[in-house]
């Protein structure tokens, strides 16, 4: 295992960096979708209880069969994988994002409204900031889904860690096994680590 390491450390590295810009293209994707989809449930209590509940089938799909779905559509590579990826983190984003604004204290908000701001101006300057830690917590548990499907997405020629993963498992070769698995798993705490303490910063 030590041994691939040295001698294969160049491919390592390219398949880390790989599959952390999946990470990052499919995060920043995911949160620009994410708070639009936030601020349509806000104003629509009926969106609010459509849109929860529709993100929950699709994201009960198996990562498998919605590559299968979309590869007539976009092909084989990362745009298919970043997109099906985008799609499931909307769920776990905006279950969050919800619970972080209906946990903001109903006087808060009618104190807000008493002063005259809008229901935007309300959502930005009152609500956003309380619900800071619930983001937080969203974001963190989308990036290590994030992280674990992206694994499977070299299934479709995605690249990234799945790439030595799968081919190790293709040539059983226990190394290649160990090091796609490992450094998978590493990048996920790593991510995780990262954004729990902004979370505790964020309790501040």
């Amino acid at each position: 295992m030590i041994d691939y390491m040295f001698k294969h450390y160049d491919d390592l590295i390219k398949s880390a960096l790989e599959h952390l810009q999946i990470v990052l293209v499919t995060l920043a994707l995911s949160l620009v979708i994410a708070a639009a989809l936030t601020v349509i449930c806000s104003y629509s209590k009926l969106a609010a209880r459509i849109l929860p509940g529709i993100l929950s089938m699709v994201y009960s799909v198996p990562s498998l069969a919605m590559f299968a779905l979309l590869i007539p559509l976009t092909g084989l590579g990362q745009t298919t994988a970043i997109i099906v990826l985008v799609i499931y983190n909307q769920y776990l984003l905006l279950q969050n994002f919800l619970a972080g604004l209906n946990g903001v204290e109903k006087s808060i908000v009618e104190a807000a409204a008493g002063m005259g701001m809008t229901p935007m101006q309300t959502l930005i300057k009152i609500k956003l900031p309380l619900s800071r830690k619930s983001f937080i917590a969203g974001i963190r548990i989308a990036m290590v889904a994030t992280i674990s499907i992206a694994t499977i997405a070299a299934s479709i020629n995605a690249g990234g860690l799945g790439t030595i993963l799968f081919d190790g498992l293709r040539t059983m070769n226990p190394a290649k096994i160990l090091w796609g698995s490992l450094l998978s798993a590493l990048l996920a705490i790593l991510i995780d680590r990262i954004l729990r303490l902004a979370e505790k910063f964020f309790e501040r």
